[in-house]
């Protein structure tokens, strides 16, 4: 699976983007709205997951190259929510990117190419998109990607400790509009 836009190509995993990807998820500040870093074993069982979910079918998160230079900035793509959030059909976009790349436009550039995939390619009705409550800068990806948030959908976070400041979340949506 592959999609370009201008700036950047979204392509699948390969064995040399895990040292790249393990330091972004290993990084404090990408992580800040994660219940944690990740260590280069986890950031590893990542990668593996995201690539069974291509090889399945139920995700399509892709390596975020830039194509001046080759260099993998991240992570952005479409998967199959497994846990329970009010919401149907449960198909979530989702973007991470090493700090460096913020603010150049990539993560909403991505996400576009992304919700293309999903709208026309496997036809999806809708996809949303949750972040902790107090994550702005995604929150203004969603908006810049014309999500609209659903306030009635906010939800506790099953996989996140209660009491943790990460737990309340907002959830985005963006209907096809095909259809």
């Amino acid at each position: 699976m592959r999609l370009e836009t201008e700036r950047l190509v979204l392509r699948e995993w390969r064995d040399a983007d895990r040292p790249v990807f393990a330091a972004i998820v290993g990084d404090p500040h990408v992580m800040r709205y994660y219940p944690a870093t990740k260590t280069p074993a986890e950031a590893d069982a990542w990668l593996d997951t995201m690539i069974a979910g291509l090889a399945d079918g139920t995700s399509a998160f892709l390596a975020v190259e830039r194509r001046s230079d080759g260099a993998m900035l991240g992570l952005t793509g479409t998967g199959t929510i497994h846990f329970d959030i009010p919401t149907a059909p449960k198909l979530e976009i989702g973007w991470l990117l090493g700090q460096q790349y913020w603010g150049q436009g990539y993560a909403p550039e991505a996400a576009r190419a992304s919700l293309a995939h999903a709208f026309e390619t496997l036809g999806a009705p809708e996809v949303v998109a949750f972040t902790a409550r107090i994550n702005q800068p995604s929150q203004a990806v969603m908006t810049k990607i014309d999500m609209a948030r659903d306030p009635a959908a906010d939800f506790e976070h099953p996989k996140v400790p209660v009491g943790n400041r990460l737990r309340p979340h907002v959830l985005y949506r963006i209907a096809n509009p095909a259809t």
